[in-house]
């Protein structure tokens, strides 16, 4: 090893606690959650949880997107026709939905990136649970694996410049070095109490919708008697079609039925509670579910907005970034930037900004266009006022009935009650 590569590796910067993260380097990591588990569970069985999910991931995708290059908009790109198109199977939505979705429901997203003559020409995203993380020595991912059907894909990550042709983006997770952690997950409670509790109002209503009850007699039954007993009930008087119907009992049999229990009578806010936690996990108001029982927001308007402003955009300008790091430095340096007044729960917003800085009578014309996101202007550093805002000396000197030789200071002096003598011919 020469003198130059000895001294790049001891200049080199990395983590002294790296090389601790790796007990077995070369070899994948498996994580510990059970994307299975989550995607039926959390998404295909729970009607809150899917349509989070949805929701932010439709809303992410209905940005649209610009491209920059320092301070100046491109209205042409090549990096958002690809955005636009990234793959023959798939439009900018749909593939734009997809990776949000996996975040959400895996904690995890990998997107894969087709090189052609050093240009990326096609973007797909690829399933959390078939991608497996191989760690380096260093604490930094060797290599990406995506198994499926026994054959297997691999992508090296350069150790320099760790750059690979699969990104991966995880949501933070406190523990585990490799893997995200999804929302699901924290609100996996919340998800299991609402699903048990709509299979417990499913089995009620199969039931006639009614609590149950109790056969009684003072007589002994046989085996064989209470054998077509419990095979009478079950086929002739058990589940929805059968509900209302009468039972016909014999040698002196009585029913007797028995009241919901508090529980049973508590299930529905119990449904509800549950639904607003797996908002919670989420972060969309429960309004936007139609979720009874949460009065966070006065009305549907301020509960869109706080959606977008404290779930929405944050993924929005997580997802510009990453795109801006991996794939814009093949398009000279462009970086994505979403066009946020394109928004109508955000442009509403704006509006009323724009309004107040407009009306405001103690701000310079820089300080409105601050506010508007616009630059200052060279003569703008000025304070306008409405004609009907002048101060009393100057609208006592603009009077013609006052007489000549009155001075500045004499005119002041009337106009904040000192009288002065004024000369007159």
């Amino acid at each position: 090893m020469g003198w130059r590569d000895w001294f790049a590796r001891a200049e080199a910067k990395a983590s002294k606690v790296g090389a601790l993260l790796v007990t077995s380097p070369g070899q994948p990591a498996w994580s510990n959650r059970d994307y299975a588990a989550f995607a039926d569970e959390g998404y295909r069985r729970n009607v809150i949880a899917y349509q989070c999910v949805r929701r932010i991931a439709e809303s992410v995708a209905s940005v649209r997107w610009t491209a920059w290059r320092g301070e100046t908009e491109l209205s042409e790109s090549p990096f958002l026709d690809l955005l636009a198109k990234p793959n023959p199977g798939q439009s900018g939505d749909e593939y734009v939905m997809a990776t949000i979705s996996y975040l959400m429901i895996a904690g995890n997203r990998y997107d894969e990136r087709i090189m052609v003559s050093s240009q990326p020409r096609e973007l797909y995203t690829l399933r959390p649970d078939r991608m497996k993380v191989i760690p380096g020595n260093d604490g930094y991912p060797l290599a990406y694996v995506y198994a499926i059907g026994g054959q297997t894909r691999r992508w090296d990550v350069d150790p320099g410049s760790m750059e690979s042709d699969v990104r991966h983006d995880k949501l933070f997770n406190p523990l585990d070095d490799w893997y995200g952690m999804s929302p699901i997950e924290a609100g996996a409670y919340s998800i299991d109490t609402h699903n048990d509790n709509l299979a417990m109002g499913k089995a009620l209503l199969q039931n006639g919708a009614r609590p149950g009850g109790a056969l009684q007699t003072e007589d002994d039954l046989t085996s064989e008697q209470f054998n077509r007993l419990k095979a009478q009930v079950e086929t002739q008087f058990s589940g929805a079609a059968n509900a209302g119907r009468p039972m016909l009992l014999e040698s002196g049999m009585k029913w007797q039925p028995m009241a919901f229990s508090p529980s049973d009578m508590d299930a529905l806010e119990s449904r509800y509670a549950s639904a607003r936690d797996i908002c919670l996990a989420f972060g969309v108001p429960p309004l936007l579910m139609g979720v009874k029982g949460d009065n966070t927001f006065a009305n549907y308007a301020e509960a869109r907005l706080a959606f977008w402003e404290d779930t929405v955009i944050p993924l929005v300008d997580r997802l510009a970034n990453d795109w801006s790091m991996w794939l814009g430095p093949y398009f000279g340096d462009q970086v994505i930037k979403a066009d946020l007044d394109q928004i109508p729960a955000i442009a509403d917003k704006r509006k009323t900004l724009w309004d107040m800085a407009d009306k405001a009578t103690d701000l310079t014309i820089n300080e409105r266009r601050e506010l508007k996101g616009y630059k200052p202007l060279p003569e703008g550093d000025v304070l306008l006022v409405s004609a009907g805002q002048v101060g009393l000396a100057d609208a006592l000197s603009m009077n013609d009935g006052l007489p000549a030789d009155m001075t500045a200071e004499d005119i002041k002096a009337m106009a904040y009650g000192e009288p002065r003598e004024v000369k007159s011919e």
